[in-house]
């Protein structure tokens, strides 16, 4: 088979491919063919798609986080493979050459999996209550042989209000390092870092122009390193992203109507999911509404089609259309204008929200918070206030890092509706060949175009 390398470059759109992003414009020679986004256009769900070359009703990856209804919990950015319900392209790949071997350097769903080499985010959780940044690896080996060499993963740059370049150079060194000693005959590479800037900012070059240049240069300098190697690369995206300038607040519009119940703790309110008649999962454009009492789904839908700026709302008989027909979705899902998001927002009152509310905390979260980007602004000298905690941290005694603010209108980039093919995802080649002229990709055809990279044409 064919060396291959696959790019990740998340929010990489035909839009703003151009001036900052010099290497990669010169690269693509005019081979950008504009991908159809799979619904929802969200990470876990859109990789998912182009790794199984099936949509979220046959895979099961229906957002980024789902209500597990046997727990009656809400989990976001679960790791383990075994939730992908569909055959992997490496799986494929190995059967047809027993020798092929895949490196997966931050792809989600990385831990588990039937890859040769893993390397994904794993920070350790002590009963003390730190976040301590590590990582998962495949060989278990490699964890500390790889950050030996390169340092401890910058986790804190990773996301948050500290996201920065240095994250994603960390992945691009790691990936380097990983083909050095392995050679495996595919790799996939997540680059993250435009992903974060376009949220804050929107796709706007002249405030992402910096950023748009950096996440360039690595590019530019993976690209240069495997095709030394005699790799082919192809450059890809999940997903672009819109404008964005009004938040949506499902689930206080369920509170207000009598359908969610929300438990207090310590004078804070914790949305209880298996209580609630109904409540929404929100992540950035999409939420699946879970209705636990089917006589309540009218009221629901209805509720939903009132909301200024959801463009749609689909059901039982709606879903199949949209390939999110799975167990896993909501009873009901809206879906919001390219100009609008969904918060996971339910209290009425942010004196009674949770205390994770005001910190990073993907996973305590019942649903996505970008808003965990910024700083709070409404606290004075927030930065003297994040060393303080630090020092604590520093000094062994618990801390709460709560520095996030709760102004949702911060936000001014969003994805996951359906949006035009200039803001929306890319596939680039210079094995054009592979694309029978074909100008505008599915999703789904991304599994075969790899497969096809790696000589397995026939698929």
């Amino acid at each position: 088979m064919n060396k291959t390398v696959v790019l990740n470059v998340v929010g990489l759109s035909p839009s703003i491919l151009g001036q900052n992003t010099p290497f990669l414009s010169r690269w693509a020679e005019g081979q950008v063919v504009p991908v159809k986004p799979v619904l929802p256009a969200v990470t876990c769900s859109a990789q998912a798609t182009y790794l199984t070359g099936q949509y979220p009703s046959q895979h099961g990856i229906v957002a980024n986080g789902w209500y597990f209804r046997d727990e009656c919990e809400i989990k976001f950015w679960r790791q383990s493979n075994k939730l992908v319900q569909a055959p992997k392209v490496w799986e494929v790949a190995r059967s047809l050459d027993p020798t092929f071997t895949c490196a997966n350097l931050f792809w989600w769903y990385n831990m588990y999996s039937s890859v040769d080499y893993a390397v994904t985010p794993r920070p350790m959780y002590p009963a003390d209550g730190r976040k301590i940044p590590d990582i998962y690896t495949q060989p278990g080996e490699l964890r500390s042989q790889i950050q030996a060499e390169l340092g401890q993963f910058p986790l804190f740059n990773f996301w948050g209000p500290n996201t920065s370049i240095r994250s994603t150079q960390w992945i691009a060194d790691s990936a380097k390092w990983v083909e050095e000693r392995y050679n495996p005959t595919l790799t996939l590479v997540y680059l993250p870092h435009l992903d974060y800037c376009l949220q804050r900012f929107g796709p706007d070059e002249n405030l992402v122009a910096k950023d748009l240049q950096e996440v360039d240069a690595i590019c530019g300098d993976l690209i240069q390193f495997y095709e030394a190697r005699g790799a082919q690369v192809v450059v890809l995206s999940e997903y672009g992203i819109t404008s964005v300038s009004q938040p949506i607040h499902l689930n206080r519009i369920l509170r207000e109507n009598g359908l969610l119940t929300v438990r207090e703790e310590l004078g804070r309110e914790l949305l209880d999911a298996g209580a609630s008649k109904a409540f929404a999962v929100a992540d950035h454009q999409i939420a699946h509404v879970y209705v636990n009492d089917p006589v309540y789904i009218p009221k629901v839908r209805s509720l939903l089609e009132a909301t200024t700026r959801i463009a749609h709302v689909l059901d039982e008989a709606e879903k199949p259309a949209y390939h999110l027909d799975h167990p896993r979705s909501g009873e009901l899902i809206a879906i919001a204008n390219s100009d609008a998001w969904f918060t996971y927002y339910y209290w009425l009152d942010d004196s009674k929200a949770p205390d994770f509310a005001r910190t990073v905390d993907i996973h305590r979260k019942p649903g996505y918070d970008p808003v965990e980007l910024f700083l709070d602004p409404q606290i004075p000298f927030s930065k003297a206030k994040v060393g303080l905690t630090l020092l604590k941290k520093q000094l062994g005694f618990r801390y709460l890092m709560d520095v996030i603010g709760l102004d949702a209108s911060l936000i001014r980039g969003s994805h996951g509706s359906i949006t035009s093919l200039a803001e929306g995802p890319l596939f680039i080649t210079q094995q054009s060949h592979l694309l029978d002229n074909t100008t505008v990709l599915e999703a789904t055809e991304i599994y075969g175009l790899i497969l096809r990279h790696l000589k397995a044409a026939k698929y």
